[in-house]
């Protein structure tokens, strides 16, 4: 990634001025692929380009690398500017920009720590419980098992 010369920050401190990633063609032919099933992660409403939303498109990118994001109702010279914006402010690739969802790219940082699991952890069983052998915890062995369907019964004639 590319740091040009920075600027001081609104708030006295320093921030460098990113400029845009660039990728060659193969590559961004591979995560455009890759982009196809993904859905828009951030989604950008009547207040536009936020702080809060580059915000937030910066953790999408720090947690997944390729995300999509959904402009609300831009016309097409300010989607244009929008998708310029972000990438120049992010450090990020353009992908594609297919009607009003962009797609961006930024290598996740190898510093960066994994993604907590929405799940909470299974808590350990007490000393001395069993697991039945079904694997769940306090069911007998065929309880929790479904009985086969059965195909429905046809009319006599149709036999």
């Amino acid at each position: 990634m590319k740091v040009t010369a920075g600027r001081r920050a609104q708030n006295g401190g320093y921030r460098p001025e990113m400029t845009q990633l660039s990728l060659p063609q193969e590559q961004c032919l591979a995560l455009r692929a890759q982009a196809h099933a993904l859905e828009p992660v951030v989604l950008l409403g009547a207040a536009g380009l936020s702080e809060a939303a580059l915000k937030e498109i910066d953790r999408a990118l720090k947690a997944h690398g390729l995300i999509k994001v959904r402009a609300g109702k831009t016309g097409r010279e300010d989607l244009a500017f929008l998708f310029q914006t972000v990438a120049d402010r992010l450090g990020a690739a353009r992908i594609q920009a297919i009607g009003h969802t962009l797609v961006l790219y930024r290598p996740i940082p190898k510093d960066a720590k994994p993604a907590a699991s929405p799940r909470p952890a299974k808590r350990a069983l007490p000393p001395g419980a069993a697991v039945s052998g079904n694997g769940r915890r306090g069911s007998r062995t065929g309880a929790c098992r479904r009985a086969p369907r059965r195909s429905p019964r046809l009319p006599r004639s149709c036999r």
